[in-house]
């Protein structure tokens, strides 16, 4: 090992998203381009930019010839460089990467202890348990800083394992139900101006966004009751929030929370009610540290102009907001399971994008508008490109509990679609619609995403 001291700046830009060790080296080795690469990773672990890095693969001849030079880098950075003869295997990368190799791994001397910790504990365990090999892979992953996104991708090349959005994720939808479904569907078009996509004899569905719908159900027809608990919120992301809120207050509609501009706030908005008591809460997001990975999304998203007379509003997004009790666990499962990525972290809630346009935000239910209940009057639904093949990787492997074995056929064969229970009790249904002449909008709308 090495010990160096940090000065300097990240000078080589190229390395700040190279992962070496991903392919083996096969050519002759470029000893100024591979002192590139481990100068600008010690640079990186020391900023603290990543945990570990490791080098490109290369024999013990060619790990000699660059030892010396290696020993100064680890000096300039203040970081510890370890000459690896035996790189940990995991399901993260091809088993034999680096068979006969050499790697330098870098790192502060917290991760290399977490390094030396990790390799022991794949020793001991037995080659057929595939969970705890998942775990390792993903504690490794986590230690060369990887997102959850980039670790699932890799383990998706190496193994067996897939997620939702590995089955070609096209838009998010949220079933709500209702007593009244046509009261209903006159709210949201009438008083709101969303547009009905496609009807069926028991639900219509209605666009909020590019990539977002909602579905109104019928509830004597539903998977749920009207008088079931209505967990959850439906955050519509707006640009004019003060004008639909003068707006809604002409039309006598519900006000839960009224609206409030706060400087410095990362989000202001308002809750309105619909007309069963489902929440709505407009919102807009704001620069602010907790959002700035959301922002850009955001900025880009089409805004979806209201069917409103002589009135300017429309919405960009559509947040769908559950309630939890055991946050971390939702976060892996949408995360390693589901496939999402995260997008915002306001600390007790948690934003993850479906769609361009969609998204689902998990909140600890001590904090927010709703308490955690059993039952809830919501099932949180994902129109998908290959149903089928999602259908048999869950069957097969079974990442959450499926409601029915079979995926069933809608009338006139409009859609197929399962359902399955999430951790914490929310319906999770699985959606792909067809050529049918009463899907033509709803098809057309799909086939833009």
């Amino acid at each position: 090992m090495y010990y160096t001291k940090i000065t300097g700046t990240m000078s080589v830009c190229l390395c700040l998203v190279l992962c070496s060790v991903c392919t083996p080296n096969k050519k002759p080795l470029d000893t100024s381009y591979q002192i590139g690469v481990i100068t600008a990773f010690s640079e990186m672990v020391a900023a603290d930019v990543k945990q570990l890095a490791l080098s490109s693969p290369m024999t013990p001849a060619q790990a000699e010839r660059l030892s010396s030079e290696v020993g100064e880098i680890a000096k300039e950075y203040d970081v510890e460089i370890l000459r690896e003869p035996n790189l940990i295997v995991t399901d993260l990368f091809p088993a034999d990467v680096a068979d006969g190799k050499e790697v330098f791994v870098i790192a502060k001397s917290n991760a290399l202890h977490a390094y030396h910790a990790l390799k022991s504990d794949m020793a001991n365990l037995s080659p057929d348990d595939q969970l705890g090999r998942q775990m390792v892979a993903r504690r490794f992953g986590r230690l060369l800083s990887y997102s959850p996104k980039k670790i699932n991708q890799l383990l998706s090349q190496q193994t067996s394992f897939r997620t939702m959005a590995d089955f070609g994720l096209i838009a998010s939808n949220v079933f709500l139900y209702y007593e009244d479904l046509e009261a209903a569907e006159q709210f949201y078009t009438d008083i709101l101006g969303l547009v009905v996509l496609s009807r069926f004899d028991n639900a219509v569905i209605i666009r909020i966004s590019t990539s977002s719908t909602i579905t109104l159900v019928d509830a004597a027809k539903g998977m749920h009751s009207a008088d079931e608990p209505k967990t959850v919120a439906i955050a519509l992301l707006t640009n004019q929030l003060k004008n639909w809120y003068d707006y809604l207050l002409t039309k006598n509609v519900k006000i839960k929370y009224p609206y409030k501009s706060k400087d410095g706030s990362a989000h202001d908005g308002f809750v309105a009610i619909d007309p069963e008591g489902y929440l709505l809460e407009f919102e807009t997001f704001k620069q602010h540290p907790e959002n700035e990975r959301f922002m850009p999304i955001l900025e880009i998203s089409e805004e979806h102009k209201s069917n409103i007379p002589e009135q300017d509003l429309g919405f960009h997004g559509s947040i769908v907001w559950t309630y939890h009790k055991d946050l971390l666990t939702m976060e892996n499962f949408y995360q390693n399971v589901m496939g999402l990525e995260l997008v915002a972290d306001q600390g007790w809630t948690k934003i993850y994008q479906v769609s361009e346009s969609g998204f689902i935000g998990l909140v600890d239910e001590r904090r927010g508008m709703h308490s955690f209940t059993e039952e809830k009057a919501v099932t949180l639904s994902f129109i998908l490109e290959d149903l089928e093949g999602w259908h048999n990787y869950a069957a097969s492997y079974q990442p959450f509990e499926l409601r029915t074995d079979e995926i069933s056929t809608g009338p006139d064969d409009r859609y197929r679609a399962f359902v399955a229970y999430g951790p914490e009790g929310y319906f999770l249904e699985f959606d792909k619609f067809y050529q049918h002449a009463d899907n033509d909008a709803l098809l057309n709308y799909l086939t833009k995403q």
